[in-house]
């Protein structure tokens, strides 16, 4: 008789679930207290932008070392570590004095959240076969919308209550805790008191890669992988993509809130309930996404056209952030941009690629270097906005980020071609 495999692993996957949540809580709290920071440190658009974009420079900045450290450091530890790091440097963001000090506070919690996406990609190679793995990376990602669509008028209540400074102050209060909770609970599995034979054998036999064999294959950094990781055209279709999906992302991570209230004249209050319309647009889009393309992978179909098929509708449908130019009702402001979120929620399986397409022994570098270009967009696109919305009109903004969702799309469309792993000969 054959034993049953555990489900430990849908476990672990929930752990994750609530890091996405927590790491995207602390990347938006600055965009729900921006209009109240922006009165007492009385910062221009440029400003504000340059301060929305400071996560992201050294966010940017320390993926690639990231991916090499997630290469040599347990999740366990690792997560631990950034995960309280990150949460210290947002409760002293409520302490900040003005623009320099906040700037560099929120630079300092980007580089601590910096190996978080890495790591969770890893975990899920571990603990997924091939053919759940989509599933896996749509119901942790689905966590940075489902999580906010929640959160905002949360957020905006705890803001009402304690000032935005004890918003940072409750929000890094969460994340040490969770800390706490991840290194308690969390073990690679082989590791895993229980996890059992049969699910172990049910990972491995579907493509999982187990820790086992990840620690088995360690090596120190060679500048040749990172070349390598640079030279293929299919990797750099991915890497665009996920600057153009990081672009709309962003917008809603920090413009959006204030966009409602200074731009579209909504009160505070109400622009938090609004906000989260989009944010469950996303997570309903990611869902969809996710479970759509392994199912069809089950059925027979190509992995090309179950994989990439999402994301290409998904960045053609995030251009419709455009309507948002054409109306002035606020439900049909709304409605645009879910319409776009959604389809940004539809095209983030795009994780799927690094470890489907990347040099087996190269998953972890390539996952770097896909987050490292894709967080660009968290440089570029609120300092773009900053500039675009100085004036004060908010239209070309909208175009800007509408234009690269279209970029998006071509690039899956021209450059990612078949959908093959990339061998090499230390792969073989």
């Amino acid at each position: 008789m054959s034993v049953k495999p555990t489900n430990i692993r849908y476990r672990i996957l929930f752990l994750i679930f609530v890091n996405v949540v927590i790491n995207y809580m602390d990347r938006s709290n600055l965009a729900v207290a921006a209009s109240e920071i922006d009165k007492e440190f009385k910062l221009t658009p440029v400003q504000l932008g340059l301060v929305f974009s400071a996560f992201s420079w050294t966010y940017l900045a320390f993926q690639i070392p990231g991916g090499i450290l997630v290469n040599r450091f347990s999740p366990r530890i690792l997560y631990t570590f950034s995960l309280i790091a990150w949460s210290l440097a947002t409760i002293i963001q409520g302490f900040a004095k003005g623009f320099t000090t906040l700037f560099g506070l929120r630079m300092a919690t980007g580089a601590f959240e910096a190996p978080a996406f890495p790591i969770n990609n890893r975990v899920v190679s571990n603990w997924f076969p091939d053919n759940e793995r989509a599933s896996a990376i749509a119901v942790y990602t689905s966590g940075q919308f489902l999580g906010l669509a929640f959160l905002m008028p949360v957020l905006s209540m705890i803001q009402l209550e304690v000032g935005w400074k004890g918003l940072f102050v409750v929000t890094g209060l969460i994340g040490i805790i969770w800390g706490v909770i991840w290194y308690l609970f969390y073990r690679d599995p082989f590791m895993h008191k229980g996890v059992n034979a049969a699910e172990l054998q049910h990972i491995e036999s579907g493509g999982g890669m187990l820790d086992k064999q990840q620690a088995e294959k360690r090596t120190a950094f060679r500048w040749t992988d990172l070349k390598a990781v640079l030279s293929y055209r299919k990797l750099w279709g991915i890497y665009i993509g996920q600057f153009a999906v990081n672009a709309t992302l962003w917008f809603f991570l920090t413009w959006f809130p204030k966009y409602l209230v200074d731009y579209r004249g909504l009160d505070f209050i109400k622009s938090g309930y609004w906000a989260s319309v989009p944010y469950l647009a996303a997570f309903t889009g990611i869902l969809c996404s996710g479970f759509l393309s392994d199912y069809l992978v089950k059925k027979g179909v190509s992995v090309a056209k179950a994989r990439k098929r999402p994301i290409i509708i998904g960045l053609l449908l995030s251009v419709f952030i455009l309507g948002a130019n054409y109306v002035n009702a606020p439900g049909l402001i709304i409605f645009f941009m879910s319409l776009s979120f959604f389809g940004i929620g539809f095209a983030s399986i795009t994780w799927i690629f690094v470890s489907t397409l990347a040099p087996k022994h190269l998953i972890n570098l390539t996952g770097g270097v896909f987050n490292f270009v894709g967080q660009l967009a968290g440089i570029i696109v609120p300092i773009a906005i900053g500039f675009l919305a100085s004036g004060g009109n908010f239209a070309p903004a909208l175009v800007f980020v509408a234009m690269l969702g279209l970029l998006g799309a071509c690039s899956y469309l021209f450059l990612v071609g078949n959908v093959e792993r990339i061998k090499t000969g230390e792969d073989e």
